[in-house]
Order: C-alpha cells, then sequence, then structure tokens
C-alpha cells in the first residue's frame, strides 16, 4: 500500500503533493484528514474542499479489496465538520457477493464510527450503484447531500434517485447518523466485551429492533467496532462485521493482524447476524473463533 501511495502521490499537482505527503506517510494516518488538515490542504492549493476530494479519489481507492471483481472504487465522504473520510470496495472470497461493502457504505460508515452526525458531500469516481442509492437514502439531512462525479456537475442524491423509498414510508423519523438513545448496559470484566456493547448501543436498527455491535482486537491491541446499519430496504443493511472491518482497512491493517472477534446482540431479536458473522469471519480470518454474547 505504501508504494501505491508514493505512485499516485507522484501523479498529483506539486502543490498537493509535498504536504499531503507528510500527512498520508505518518504511520497513524487513518484514512482521515481532519477539518484542519482539510484546510490547511485548501489554502495551499487553492482547491475547495470538494476539489481537494476529487483529487484524493485515487488514494481512497488504493484501501480497496476486491479478490473477486479486480475493480477498484474510491470515495470520499465531508463531514459536517469539515473532515473528510475515505472509503473503498471491499470484497470476501469464498462468500456471497451479499456480504460485499461498497466503496459509499465503506466511506458513510467510516465516519459515522469516527463521530460524524451528518454528512454535506460524497464524492466517488464512479456512478453510484442502486443499492448505493439507496443506502445513502437513510442518512440524516439526505435532502441536503450533495453527489459529485469526475467530470461532472455536482447533484443532489433525489436527482439519482427520484421518487425514493425511505425511512418515512415506514413511519421513522430518526436517521442513520442521527444521535442514538440506546442504553443497554452489562457488566463485563472483559474489555472487548464491553467494547462490543458500547458498539451495540451505537448500532442503527430502527426497523428490526436488533442492535448489534462488533468489537475486532488485533495482535497490537488497537480495537475497532462496528455498529449495525439498516436501512428502510432492508438489503442494503450493513451487517455489524462489514463496519468494524472498515475501520480495520482504513487504518492499513489486514485480516491476518486479528486476534480476538466478539458480536453483541439483543436476545429475542427479529434478526440476528450469529450465522453470516460466523461464516464471512472463518473465510478472511479461519483461526479466529467468534466470541458472541446476548444481552
Amino acid at each position: 500500500m505504501t508504494q501505491n501511495r508514493f505512485t499516485v502521490l507522484s501523479q498529483l499537482p506539486e502543490a498537493l503533493a509535498k504536504p499531503l505527503e507528510e500527512i498520508v506517510t505518518n504511520p497513524k494516518f487513518s484514512a482521515t484528514f481532519t477539518s484542519q488538515q482539510v484546510a490547511h490542504l485548501m489554502d495551499v492549493t487553492g482547491f475547495d474542499a470538494v476539489t481537494l476530494a476529487q483529487h484524493l479519489l485515487p488514494l481512497a481507492a488504493i484501501y480497496a479489496d476486491t479478490p473477486v471483481s479486480d475493480f477498484h472504487v474510491g470515495a470520499i465522504v465531508r463531514g459536517g465538520s469539515g473532515a473528510l473520510y475515505f472509503g473503498a470496495n471491499i470484497e470476501f472470497s469464498g462468500v456471497s457477493l451479499g456480504q460485499t461493502i461498497h466503496a459509499e457504505q465503506a466511506a458513510i460508515a467510516h465516519a459515522w464510527m469516527c463521530g460524524e452526525n451528518e454528512l454535506s458531500d460524497i464524492i466517488v469516481d464512479t456512478p453510484p450503484c442502486g443499492h448505493c442509492r439507496q443506502f445513502m437514502n437513510e442518512l440524516a439531512n439526505v435532502e441536503a447531500l450533495r453527489i459529485t462525479l469526475p467530470n461532472q456537475a455536482t447533484k443532489k442524491l433525489h436527482d439519482y434517485l427520484p421518487e425514493a423509498f425511505g425511512p418515512a414510508d415506514l413511519g421513522m423519523k430518526i436517521r442513520l447518523m442521527d444521535q442514538q438513545a440506546h442504553q443497554i448496559h452489562a457488566d463485563y470484566s472483559d474489555p472487548l466485551l464491553q467494547e462490543a456493547l458500547k458498539a451495540l448501543n451505537n448500532s442503527y436498527a430502527p426497523y428490526s429492533q436488533a442492535l448489534g455491535g462488533v468489537a475486532i482486537e488485533l495482535k497490537d491491541q488497537h480495537i475497532y467496532l462496528g455498529s449495525y446499519a439498516e436501512n428502510a430496504a432492508f438489503n442494503p443493511s450493513l451487517p455489524p462485521l462489514q463496519v468494524a472491518v472498515i475501520q480495520l482497512r482504513m487504518s492499513g491493517y489486514s485480516f491476518s493482524d486479528i486476534k480476538r472477534v466478539v458480536l453483541a446482540e439483543t436476545k429475542n431479536a427479529a434478526v440476528t447476524h450469529l450465522d453470516t458473522t460466523r461464516s464471512v469471519l472463518q473465510k478472511i480470518a479461519p483461526h479466529i473463533q467468534l466470541e458472541h454474547i446476548e444481552i
């Protein structure tokens, strides 16, 4: 990945490449540009935030993991804070294609798990598929959400998804990335179980009420969380393991770095992620036994 970064940097305008190199080669870089870094890059290049993000798309696409299609897609979202978050498509060899993470989903989930409450822009290097347009339609502030594609004018999401079906059609007022009020408590002496519970309490499941969260511990003791994100159309829902995998990949780790995985779910829920989480984990980290808690 490091070599790919230098290849991409060499193809960028010099005014951007030099200050960018200092950021992306930092070992702590996690595919995120803070609002301060964005402001600095805008200042030295003269680009606005969306134009800057368009130049950064090849860097985002480096994070793609595509053993099935070998087709890399990069996406970047701009949070309400002004920060930029990378996303890329992630595929899993040997499991159903329905488990695939799309680049737009990855960027959105990345920003959400980093604490953003809304997005203003999504910049992507290929037109969003119907699956992703439906996933975006679940977002808070969706009416103002702008989408920018290469060599095309920026448009609103609903220009790409007219007469959309969404949360309001099912009587829901809450949206993905809105503040959640879940307060499910349990007393675990194991810190990783507590982290999985934290991820569960952050989940968005207004249709099934089946809260779920995943905590992944790596060999170097870093921990990444994933919260379940439902969708009004059901199928574009993003499972908690996938959300955690996004955080892991955006921080530059691989599946071989995984040490433990805990799935936390609410008891007797209408939906469970146990079987699919176990089957995907078996393929990406066959040496890991999934730990499962119900609360």
